[in-house]
């Protein structure tokens, strides 16, 4: 049967775009970006996305899957009460809940702080603790922190993640021989795996929350805010900020729109599920850019369906 005319003309104009650079007026300098359909892994754009570049807190992401797949595979409440060992505190950089050494509280109040506030202590302790775990279910003796790492780059590897390579939990870079790299494509499978877990969604998409500790006995309460400043806005519920010098400012967006309904010849419906995923790297102005580049993502998205989700093409999928 023959492709009707107009068909074929929405897909030579869609195939005809894709040879363009994306163009986004105004956007400012980014070293690396990546804009794709969540959902099928289709990339609508990119920009050296394949560049092995530090990613700093974005690091989180995988801290927190690793967390949350060992809570689910152990049967461990996330109510746990963990310790902040002494290394943790002689990190640096983001440190909201001014956390000590010896300060109690829940995995899950460690998750809130490392992944809305991007709290490089609560991510150290909660590698710590799990790394204790883990060496503990496969008799083996080492370095808890190492260990837990170890998870992080068999998931990276699990994800097809071919040019990443974490070395800590929280992706701080500094003083460090070798340093911690990802891309904007690896970045964007590990934020499709994260944002696919319903209890990861709803960590990332918190404007704040109010999470306790004990210190010495006393328990203290403290206002955690989400260091990601569009949620909420364009339908953006995750995923997480990052910021080192060496990488500069960094930013994963995901966003959806309403379920697309499309009415089959038979008299069925079709429903069809709508989040983009927007990776920026390196950007001068990480909110900016985003939403700039979610909006052209957007458009992109429509032409994509409109021209029949086209899978072959330029860019490729994730």
């Amino acid at each position: 049967m023959k492709t009707p005319f107009t068909v074929r003309l929405l897909v030579l104009g869609y195939l005809m775009l894709l040879l363009l650079t994306p163009v986004v007026h105004g956007m400012g300098p980014v070293v690396s970006y990546l804009v794709a359909d969540h959902h099928t892994g289709k990339i609508l754009g990119k920009k050296d996305a394949e560049r092995k570049l530090p990613v700093a807190s974005l690091t989180k992401i995988a801290t927190g899957c690793v967390v949350l797949d060992w809570a689910k595979a152990t049967g461990t409440n996330l109510s746990q009460v963990l310790t902040v060992p002494p290394h943790a505190v002689q990190l640096g950089g983001a440190n909201p809940l001014k956390l000590q050494q010896g300060d109690r509280l829940t995995l899950r109040d460690s998750l809130y702080s490392t992944l809305m506030a991007s709290d490089n202590v609560a991510a150290e302790a909660l590698a710590y603790h799990v790394g204790i775990d883990l060496l503990r279910r496969r008799g083996k003796q080492g370095d808890p922190t190492k260990e837990f790492v170890r998870e992080m780059n068999a998931l990276a590897g699990k994800l097809r993640m071919a040019r990443t390579r974490f070395l800590n939990a929280h992706g701080l870079d500094h003083a460090m021989r070798k340093r911690p790299y990802s891309t904007a494509a690896d970045m964007a499978r590990l934020a499709r795996y994260a944002m696919d877990k319903g209890d990861f969604l709803f960590y990332v998409s918190q404007k704040s929350r109010k999470i306790s500790l004990t210190r010495f006995g006393q328990k203290l309460t403290f206002g955690l805010k989400n260091t990601n400043k569009l949620i909420g806005q364009k339908r953006i519920d995750g995923v997480k900020t990052g910021q080192t010098t060496a990488a500069g400012p960094c930013l994963i967006l995901s966003a959806t729109r309403p379920n697309r309904v499309t009415k089959m010849p038979d008299g069925s419906s079709r429903v069809q599920k709508q989040r983009l995923t927007v990776i920026v790297l390196g950007a001068q102005d990480r909110f900016g850019a985003s939403k700039q580049l979610l909006d052209w993502g957007w458009r992109e998205y429509d032409g994509w369906n409109a021209a029949g989700r086209p899978s072959q093409d330029a860019n490729g999928s994730l």
